[in-house]
């Protein structure tokens, strides 16, 4: 077949056949007596071959290696093409996630976006660039650097670093209190334990507000963190949770000192002593003795009460627990 018919049957132009007999990819095997190119069917074999590696994303130079390639696999080369095509959607994703960004910062104009992108890509870098970008930036900040800095925040792992940012958040107010409500509900569990966190350090009311709608959270360190920022703030809905974390053993030891700190007021400290002896039905040595050492802290008559039960009780580090505590609480 001549380069004309050639080309309108596989619909490669005759501008691009010419080029792969310039580069040897794909050689006529013959010309007519006029100087014409005349491909052979084994020379179409070969052209179409090339256009499937093409089509696979494969440039000229690495067809023609594969071509010239004796131990040429294709299972080798389609290894290539996955982490190649991985690698390019991970550009992607990083792309859109910046971009993301941007577009949640509400840029007024080009100064705005150009300012995000600096912080962007000043909160990319290294752990120590980023601690140190945290602590310079200013109080309050604006919205859309709030919520570059949320971002940040819920994607950091160095300590470090993490604690500058959470700082440095916390400063801004409640612009963020959305982006960080959203990331409870997200599937990836740190990014879940991280929005919590800097949950709990937002001095404000709509902070508070997401918190307490996470105290049933399923989530069972979301779940301990919003009880304890909770607690610490002097709700009385973070009682029943503080209880169940004594009793489970989880962060216990914050946990009763959040109770102690909470039965100091407002007479809630036969209330917080009731709960902690209302738990102990049931509960396992491990959990009365828990609940023992928390019953330390709680002012009034109802603890002492509660602790004289378990002075008999048949574990007996559970009955010297007891009998220490009140021997503590008399002195």
């Amino acid at each position: 077949m001549l380069i004309g018919e050639v080309s309108q049957r596989s619909g490669i132009s005759a501008r691009m056949l010419r080029h792969y007999d310039a580069i040897g990819l794909v050689r006529p095997t013959a010309r007519t007596a006029g100087g014409y190119r005349q491909y052979s069917p084994d020379d179409v074999r070969r052209l179409l071959h090339v256009e499937g590696l093409r089509a696979l994303g494969l440039s000229l130079q690495e067809i023609t290696d594969a071509l010239e390639d004796l131990s040429f696999s294709p299972t080798d080369l389609v290894d290539q093409l996955l982490e190649r095509t991985r690698e390019r959607l991970a550009h992607q994703q990083e792309l859109l996630r910046r971009l993301g960004q941007v577009r949640a910062a509400g840029p007024a104009d080009w100064s705005d976006v150009l300012r995000t992108v600096g912080l962007i890509r000043a909160l990319d870098a290294g752990s120590s660039t980023r601690q140190r970008v945290a602590l310079s930036m200013p109080d309050g900040g604006g919205s859309g650097d709030a919520v570059v800095l949320a971002e940040a925040v819920l994607t950091e792992a160095e300590p470090n670093a993490a604690g500058a940012l959470q700082w440095a958040l916390a400063r801004t107010g409640d612009a963020t209190t959305g982006v960080l409500a959203a990331a409870l509900d997200s599937p990836d569990p740190d990014r879940r334990r991280r929005a919590a966190v800097a949950l709990a350090k937002l001095d404000s009311p709509d902070a508070g507000a997401v918190l307490a709608g996470a105290l049933e959270h399923a989530d069972p360190q979301v779940r301990a963190c919003a009880t304890i920022a909770r607690g610490r703030h002097g709700d009385l809905d973070a009682v029943p949770g503080l209880v169940s974390m004594v009793v489970e053993g989880r962060e216990d030891v914050d946990a009763a000192s959040v109770l102690g700190a909470l039965a100091t007021g407002d007479d809630r400290a036969e209330e917080i002593a009731g709960a902690l002896a209302a738990a102990l039905a049931g509960a396992g040595a491990g959990a009365r003795q828990r609940i023992a050492t928390a019953l330390a802290d709680i002012p009034g008559p109802a603890a002492p009460a509660a602790l004289t039960t378990l002075l008999d009780d048949p574990d007996r580090a559970v009955a010297l627990t007891a009998r220490s505590v009140l021997r503590t609480r008399s002195s």
